[in-house]
């Protein structure tokens, strides 16, 4: 029988989409999550009244108690994943618990309760209250892949980053000393000028400061041509890595398939293996449908180009008259005759 522990791990596994419960929980918490945003966005409007944000308040209230129970079970249930190393009844907690998704749960929940026992500025409070839409990572696979694919590329980006600032303190120093004493107001300082050398790297171009001296323009000219590539060097690494993220789920998936196609078919249990496979990776119901006729396709070629090369080996050999199977001498001809004249 299995345990309680073991049940409510796999009810709120997002992977597992066997048990019904925990479909109906994934739904409930991600309206919960939605509706929380809403009414965060919705409290800043001027016209909502007393008895509203009253509403909004108790609203709060039960989402709070119902994320502080879901982060409770996580942590309570987590050490029945299969994928961890670290099984130990506590430290296999403290470990989940300071893995990225637990933070995010325990980071949208922590403010109410700090607000109870702190003074703390509501504004900061709605600002953090905001943060729950970073909840749906867990049930967006889409999002999950975007976490994936930054933690994969976290060196390059950080390597691209570096650059970027180095390059921005150079451009505000350059431009600083060029346009000072022409303008003293908007290019009072080294810090001052990164506002301009950002504006102008990332091609903004606001058009509020500008420099107007002659070395000025040079450098603001030389400075725009570097940064392009530089600027947009992040989001290269991020398309990248998508695209490699993307192939390396299909092939993940086109490998399932062809496992499953083993045997030359595909059972009902094999299927509904592939179907949890597709909604566990990410891939739409056309790619999968296009991976799985690609891979039968291929696997009838390479049938049928078998069974052709078998056919192919037998006819050679009886012109050559050997046997195909052991490749001794046997006279075709001359044994059909005999067969013939005996008959």
């Amino acid at each position: 029988m299995i345990s309680r522990r073991k049940l409510t791990y796999e009810i709120l596994d997002i992977g597992n989409k066997q048990h019904t419960l925990g479909k109906i929980v994934d739904i409930f918490l991600i309206l919960l999550i939605s509706l929380n945003v809403l009414f965060v966005i919705l409290e800043t409007l001027p016209a909502i009244t007393a008895l509203e944000h009253q509403w909004f308040y108790w609203f709060e209230v039960f989402s709070v108690i119902v994320f502080s129970i879901e982060y409770v079970a996580r942590v309570w249930s987590c050490v029945e994943d299969e994928k961890i190393a670290h099984k130990h009844p506590v430290w296999g907690r403290l470990r989940y618990m300071l893995t990225p998704l637990a933070l995010i749960d325990l980071i949208v929940i922590l403010p109410f309760y700090l607000s109870m026992m702190l003074v703390v500025d509501l504004r900061f409070m709605r600002v953090l209250r905001l943060l729950r839409v970073f909840k749906l990572t867990r049930y967006s696979s889409s999002m999950s892949l975007l976490l994936q694919v930054l933690q994969r590329e976290a060196r390059s980006i950080s390597a691209a980053l570096f650059v970027l600032f180095m390059l921005i303190i150079v451009a505000s120093s350059l431009i600083y000393f060029a346009e000072h004493h022409a303008q003293p107001e908007a290019f009072s300082s080294i810090p001052a000028a990164m506002w301009w050398a950002i504006v102008t790297m990332t091609t903004l171009g606001y058009g509020d400061v500008i420099p107007i001296t002659v070395m000025g323009k040079i450098m603001a000219s030389i400075i725009s041509i570097m940064s392009l590539g530089i600027v947009a060097l992040p989001a290269g690494l991020l398309a990248s890595g998508f695209s490699e993220a993307i192939r390396e789920r299909r092939r993940t998936y086109e490998k399932m398939v062809n496992l499953a196609l083993q045997d030359g078919e595909i059972d009902s249990i094999e299927h509904k293996a592939l179907n949890q496979m597709r909604e566990t990776l990410g891939i739409s119901k056309e790619d999968a449908a296009h991976i799985l006729h690609a891979n039968i396709d291929r696997k009838m070629e390479q049938d049928v180009s078998r069974d052709l090369n078998q056919l192919r080996q037998e006819i050679d050999a009886v012109l050559l008259d050997r046997c195909p199977h052991c490749n001794h001498s046997v006279k075709w001809l001359e044994r059909r005759g005999r067969s013939k004249e005996r008959s």
